[in-house]
């Protein structure tokens, strides 16, 4: 009587098994390893160039902030960071890169507007991006491609159309801002314009030309006249008549037939031309200021403030990042062996019962 078959389960029965089917085992694994191999080396080189880069919050680019002189900064916060992680995998930045790139043709997905294309270079642009929040709180912008250079120009055009997305929502309040200097300047050079106007009109129309060198003079030439009068009229020298007519040309206005100098004028006049010369002075010296703001805010927004602290530019990669085409191979025999060892096992258990019922 033949002795029983071995138990599979047994270290002595899968001995026994791997000797039975120990050729049709490395026959399996051979042609798994030729033909993962062959796989491996068809596919394409894969290329990955990587930018690096700091956000910024709009707040350190803000027009006022600019306008006194302020300084961009590295403040960027967890909101700065998803804003850049959701601007970079959008959808209009992503659409806009595949009409740049000329992705459609790039990716062999025929022309555009159909469903299938759309989705498909959607698809495979969505999955060669890669931006992540690295440890040290930078951002980390990461393109695939075949083509070592289109990855890194994609790459760095991503980094700047989020830099451009980013100002585009200051843009509008820059605008605002430099406007609202503007017409503060106009208001101010108008109002200086009018004021010394105004303060012409009045040195003409009362004859004040000079405030303190005025009054001295008018008052010496009242007193001198004067005195001359006194003394003519005494009987002593000059013409009495004359220097009434003197008199009242410096005292009188010249309504009156008083001298274009005359006290009358320079009384009624001194207010209002001292006043006007001070809010004269005022407003050219509030216009200035005005003026030199809204120009430093013009330079200062005129110029494309980035908001990203650049680290790192991307650049054409100078290795393969995948496929690793040995871990590819390995990983196909190691399947492949665990598999076959699977069915050889079921198969030796099933054969294993039909003997013991028999």
């Amino acid at each position: 009587m033949p002795p029983p078959p071995l138990s599979p389960f047994s270290a002595a029965g899968l001995r026994d098994i791997f000797q039975r089917w120990r050729y049709q085992l490395a026959i399996v694994l051979l042609l798994t390893a030729l033909v993962s191999a062959g796989i491996a080396w068809a596919l394409p080189n894969i290329y990955s160039s990587t930018a690096i880069f700091l956000p910024s919050s709009p707040e350190s680019s803000d027009p006022d902030r600019l306008a006194s002189g302020l300084r961009l900064g590295v403040d960027g916060t967890s909101a700065d960071l998803d804003r850049v992680l959701t601007i970079g995998q959008s959808l209009p930045l992503a659409e806009r890169m595949i009409r740049r790139f000329h992705l459609y043709e790039h990716y062999g997905a025929g022309q555009p507007g159909t469903d299938a294309a759309d989705n498909y270079v959607l698809g495979e642009f969505a999955s060669n991006l890669s931006i992540v929040h690295n440890e040290r709180d930078a951002i980390e912008l990461t393109f695939q491609d075949r083509d070592r250079r289109l990855a890194a120009d994609v790459a760095n055009a991503l980094l700047a159309a989020i830099d451009s997305a980013t100002q585009q929502l200051t843009l509008e309040n820059r605008r605002n801002v430099l406007e609202i200097y503007r017409q503060r300047s106009a208001r101010l050079e108008a109002s200086y314009a009018r004021t010394r106007r105004q303060l012409l009109a009045a040195r003409r129309h009362y004859g004040v030309f000079g405030l303190e060198e005025q009054s001295r003079y008018l008052a010496k030439a009242i007193i001198d006249t004067e005195k001359e009068l006194r003394l003519a009229e005494a009987g002593g020298p000059g013409n009495a008549a004359g220097l009434r007519r003197a008199l009242r040309g410096l005292t009188q206005p010249q309504e009156a037939g008083g001298n274009l100098i005359n006290l009358e004028g320079w009384t009624q006049g001194a207010d209002s031309v001292a006043f006007l010369v001070a809010r004269l002075t005022d407003l050219r010296t509030r216009y200035a200021v005005s003026q030199a703001a809204f120009e430093q805010a013009e330079t200062a927004l005129g110029g494309r403030v980035s908001s990203l602290y650049l680290i790192q530019k991307a650049y054409p990669a100078t290795r393969k990042s995948k496929p690793f085409r040995a871990a590819i191979v390995v990983g196909s025999v190691l399947l492949a062996l665990a598999l076959s060892g699977l069915l050889i096992w079921l198969l030796e258990v099933r054969r294993h019962e039909q003997s013991a019922h028999e």
